[in-house]
C-alpha cells in the first residue's frame, strides 16, 4: 500500500514553484493542481474549477476540494502558500497520508524577483525572447514585513511537522536544477516513473547578479548591513554541474607535470610544449586517462605538478563560435546551428565560405551568438551548454571533485608562466611560446569593439569576477 495518497508543496512567490510543478507533472501519474486554495483564484488565474469544484464552492466548503485531490486517480497535490486558504492548513498537516514537499529559496533574492514580476507584469517565460526585466528599487519596509510573514509561517509549518513526527522532502531553488533531485523527489512520493530531463518550457527569469537588479544597491547594503545571511554579493550559477574529463588531461613524456585542459583553450599548443619539455613529439605524451590510471600516475609520481591555462571569455567565445557554430565542417555543431538560425535569430550564413558573409557579418553573427550565450549559461535556453563554451569556473568546479590544477595559467602571460613551470621540473630549455596562439584572433581582432566586450561580461559574468579579467587586448 502507498505511503501517501496526496501531497502539498509549501512555498511562496518566485521560489521555483512553477518549476517545481512542471517536473512534478512529468512524472506518470503525478498531478499538481496550481494554487488550489489561492483567495484569488482557484488553481490558476485562467481556471474557474479544480477537479469539478468552483471557487464558489471552494468558499463554502474547502474540505471537499482536499477531499476531491485525494480520490483522484494517480498521485495529485497542489502548492500553498503563506496567504493561502488558513482553514485547509490544520487538515493538511494532520494528514500523514499528505507528502509534505517545502520549497525554499534565498528570501531577498525572491522578494527582488518578485517586485522585478510586479513592474513588468511577467510571472512565467517561456520564450526567453519575450523576456522583460528591469531595475526595481529595494523598499526596507517592505522587506521587513515580508521576511517577518515568511519566518512566521516557517517556523509554524517547522513546529506543526516537528509535534507531529512527520518528515517533509526540502527542496532549494538551486536544486531545482537536478534531475538527480526530482526522481528523489518522486522515490519520496513512492512513484515508480523516473524522468531523464528537466521541464523545457519554462524559463528562469531574471539570472543576473541582484547587483545588476536593484537600482539602490548600495542602500540595499546599508540597510542591511547587520544581516550577513543573504550573500548579497553570490553570483548566480544555473549553468549544469560538469565533470572532471579526465581523459581530456595528458602527461608529459617523462616529466611529472600534468595539463587539465579547458575546452577552447590553447591546447594544441600546450601538447607540442609539454612534449618538447621532454624532447619528444606530441604523439608521445601520456593520455587516454581513467579514474583508476590517473590515480596510478599520480601515486608514481611524487613531487608532480598539474596546470591549466584560462583564456580571455571574448576570445574562448569566438572560438568556441568558429569552430563549433560557424563552420559547416568536421568540428561543427549542425543541429545547434540550425536552432539558432532558426530559433534565437542568430544571422549565420549558409556556409562560412558564402561570399557575402564579411566582416560586419561576421561581427552581427558573433555579437548575437554571446546574447544567446547569455541566456544558454543562464538555463533560459534549451540548447545543451556544451563544453566549448561553458564559463572557465564551472569546468574548473568539475575538475575540483577529482583534484585541483596546482597552478592556473593565463594565456596572455604563458611565456613567464610556463618558463616557471619548466624550472621546477629542473628543465633549462622549452619550446618558444609564440606571440599570438589563437589562430582566430586576427578574426577577432577586426571585429571586437565595446559592444562585443559588454556582451561577453554579460554571459561571462562569473569567469570576468572569479578571475579578474580586463577587456580583451587591455
Amino acid at each position: 500500500m502507498a505511503q501517501f495518497d496526496s501531497f502539498v508543496v509549501f512555498a511562496e512567490m518566485r521560489t521555483g514553484s512553477n518549476f517545481l510543478e512542471a517536473n512534478l507533472n512529468m512524472f506518470d501519474g503525478v498531478t499538481c493542481h496550481g494554487e488550489a486554495f489561492n483567495p484569488h483564484f482557484i488553481g490558476y488565474p485562467d481556471k474557474d474549477a479544480v477537479l469539478g469544484v468552483s471557487i464558489e464552492d471552494r468558499e463554502k466548503r474547502p474540505v471537499d476540494l482536499l477531499k476531491r485531490i485525494k480520490a483522484a486517480p494517480g498521485l495529485n497535490g497542489f502548492r500553498y502558500f503563506n496567504n493561502h486558504d488558513p482553514r485547509v492548513f490544520d487538515a493538511l498537516i494532520e494528514d500523514r497520508a499528505c507528502a509534505k514537499i517545502v520549497l525554499t529559496r534565498n528570501p531577498l533574492e525572491s522578494f527582488v524577483s518578485w517586485k522585478i514580476a510586479t513592474a513588468t507584469g511577467q510571472w512565467k517565460l517561456t520564450n526567453v525572447n519575450h523576456a522583460k526585466t528591469e531595475a526595481i528599487r529595494f523598499d526596507p519596509k517592505a522587506f521587513e514585513q515580508h521576511m517577518a510573514d515568511l519566518q512566521a509561517f516557517q517556523v509554524t509549518l517547522l513546529n506543526r511537522l516537528q509535534v507531529t513526527g512527520q518528515v517533509a522532502f526540502h527542496v532549494a531553488y538551486e536544486d531545482l536544477q537536478s534531475v538527480e533531485v526530482m526522481n528523489g523527489l518522486a522515490t519520496y512520493l513512492g512513484v515508480d516513473d523516473r524522468i531523464e530531463s528537466l521541464n523545457k518550457k519554462l524559463k528562469k527569469q531574471n539570472p543576473a547578479p541582484l547587483s545588476s537588479k536593484v537600482s539602490n544597491f548600495e542602500e540595499m547594503e546599508r540597510s542591511l548591513a547587520k544581516l550577513d545571511r543573504f550573500n548579497l554579493s553570490r553570483t548566480p550559477n544555473f549553468e549544469p554541474r560538469r565533470g572532471a574529463m579526465i581523459p581530456t588531461m595528458f602527461a608529459a613524456p617523462e616529466s611529472p607535470l600534468l595539463f587539465m585542459p579547458l575546452r577552447t583553450g590553447p591546447n594544441q599548443f600546450v601538447r607540442k610544449w609539454l612534449a618538447g619539455l621532454d624532447g619528444k613529439r606530441p604523439a608521445s605524451l601520456r593520455e587516454g586517462f581513467t579514474h583508476k590510471t590517473l590515480r596510478d600516475w599520480l601515486r608514481s609520481e611524487p613531487g608532480h605538478r598539474s596546470f591549466t591555462v584560462l583564456r580571455h571569455p571574448v576570445a574562448r567565445a569566438h572560438v568556441a563560435f568558429c569552430e563549433r557554430i560557424l563552420t559547416t565542417g568536421d568540428g561543427g555543431f549542425p543541429e545547434i546551428r540550425a536552432t539558432l538560425r532558426r530559433v534565437h535569430s542568430v544571422p549565420l550564413p549558409d556556409s562560412e565560405e558564402s561570399e557575402s558573409y564579411g566582416r560586419n557579418q561576421h561581427r552581427a553573427a558573433f555579437l548575437a551568438f554571446l546574447k544567446f550565450l547569455r541566456n544558454n549559461l543562464s538555463a533560459q535556453t534549451s540548447v545543451r551548454v556544451d563544453g566549448s563554451w561553458a564559463s572557465q569556473f564551472t569546468l574548473l568546479q568539475g575538475m575540483a571533485d577529482v583534484m585541483l590544477p596546482d597552478v592556473i595559467l593565463r594565456e596572455d602571460d604563458m611565456p613567464n608562466q610556463l618558463a616557471l613551470l619548466a624550472s621546477q621540473m629542473g628543465r633549462t630549455r622549452m619550446l618558444k611560446v609564440p606571440e599570438i596562439t589563437d589562430q582566430y584572433a586576427g578574426r577577432l581582432a577586426a571585429i571586437y569593439d565595446d559592444e562585443i566586450e559588454q556582451a561577453a561580461r554579460a554571459a561571462y559574468f562569473r569567469d570576468y569576477e572569479a578571475f579578474g579579467f580586463r577587456a580583451w587586448g587591455a
